[in-house]
């Protein structure tokens, strides 16, 4: 079932919250326990018979983190939701509670470098096995499943080249095999596209960007069916003991009542930089979903409602100092990883690499990635034309 703009309204500002229970108050408490007592012995029997739908611990399910919980999951248009200490904590969950020893992960190429290290520096020493394909051609890329593949990970959009998949096509292929599937959401959020709907098994966004919105909080989210959500809770999510805490919870709470407003805000101001950029000639081609010049355009607009935030552009440069020049010189945008807070940034690729390597034939060395955040668009603009001025020619 789709969200409209009334039920998301609903679920941002009145879902799970039951007032009453604590004061009559508007904002609900930061329930900040680490234990919960019990009137007699039989409701603590009760208790531990499903310590998911029971207060026990806050190792597993908190009052704060459940009202969360339940946002969340409805936006998803999922059944349930759990949430981590991070993006990362949720991405290591998902992924070991549906694999086991000698079995095979056909991912996306590119994922986020945290997957990546899952994958190739743990999985590996237990004889589970990684393929990375580019899933922008999905008969190609679901070649590549083996009998033994039993998860199946997307990320769409990427963070750095904006790649994206056929959620439906691979959903469907996926189910009919037995193959779970997991994407990485953190791009669009659940109000700009809602995986499920295409037939996902599992969700995960990075709470700590558009969620929380502030850059003052971490937060990772998984969503998906009850079942799964319970397989993971009494499991993964207990034994490593990644549960959010009840304060970062609470600031997601926080951050999610601004959440359709803020992203709004971010994607017009999108737009007018891409503009801007197109028109830049220091500025030699633009990665952005939503962009006529986009390789998969009409997918992107098909599966996804908006692009927004981040975006990427290759810069006409024939030495690295002239990237470094740039970055150094703005002035509004910081240079930093990650994005969906208030503050705009900025980040070269050529920062993760030695300066000796550079190599301006090489097309990856010459990206930036941009992300877009809640100032004035005019203003960003400004910033970025003194920054390419101050280059000089490229």
């Amino acid at each position: 079932m789709k969200t409209n703009n009334e039920d998301l309204s609903y679920i941002i500002n009145h879902l799970g919250e039951d007032h009453a229970t604590y004061f009559n108050a508007i904002a609900p408490p930061i329930i900040q326990t680490s234990n919960f007592c019990f009137e007699t012995v039989e409701n603590m029997r009760t208790a531990f018979k499903d310590e998911m739908a029971s207060y026990i611990y806050s190792r597993g399910i908190n009052p704060t983190v459940d009202i969360l919980r339940k946002k969340l999951a409805a936006l998803d248009s999922a059944e349930d939701a759990l949430v981590f200490n991070c993006g990362a904590a949720a991405v290591f969950a998902g992924v070991l509670a549906n694999v086991k020893a000698g079995d095979h992960i056909l991912s996306v190429h590119h994922p986020y470098s945290w997957s990546t290290h899952t994958f190739d520096k743990i999985l590996s020493r237990f004889g589970i096995s990684v393929t990375y394909a580019d899933g922008s051609d999905t008969e190609k890329f679901l070649s590549h499943v083996q009998d033994n593949t039993s998860l199946i990970f997307l990320e769409s959009p990427n963070s750095w080249f904006l790649d994206i998949q056929d959620l439906s096509a691979i959903g469907t292929f996926a189910k009919k095999r037995g193959i779970v599937t997991m994407i990485d959401n953190t791009y669009c959020t659940p109000l700009y596209q809602r995986p499920i709907e295409h037939g996902i098994d599992l969700v995960m966004q990075t709470a700590t960007k558009y969620i929380g919105g502030h850059s003052d909080t971490l937060g990772g989210v998984l969503t998906g069916s009850h079942a799964m959500m319970e397989k993971i809770f009494k499991s993964e999510y207990l034994a490593i003991g990644s549960g959010i805490q009840p304060m970062n919870a609470w600031l997601l709470l926080r951050g999610l009542r601004t959440l359709p407003a803020r992203i709004d805000r971010i994607a017009d101001s999108t737009q007018k930089v891409l503009a801007y950029l197109h028109n830049e000639n220091k500025v030699e081609s633009i990665i952005f979903p939503h962009d006529p010049s986009f390789p998969q355009y009409d997918l992107a607009k098909q599966q996804m409602k908006r692009a927004f935030g981040l975006l990427s552009f290759y810069i006409k440069a024939q030495k690295v100092e002239e990237i470094e020049k740039f970055c150094n010189g703005l002035k509004t945008f910081r240079m930093a990883v990650s994005w969906g807070g208030h503050e705009s940034l900025v980040i070269p690729k050529c920062s993760g690499m030695e300066k000796s390597a550079f190599d301006p034939k090489e097309p990856a060395h010459r990206l930036i990635r941009m992300y877009i955040g809640l100032e004035d668009a005019d203003f960003l603009i400004q910033d970025l034309a003194q920054a390419f001025n101050g280059v000089g020619s490229l």
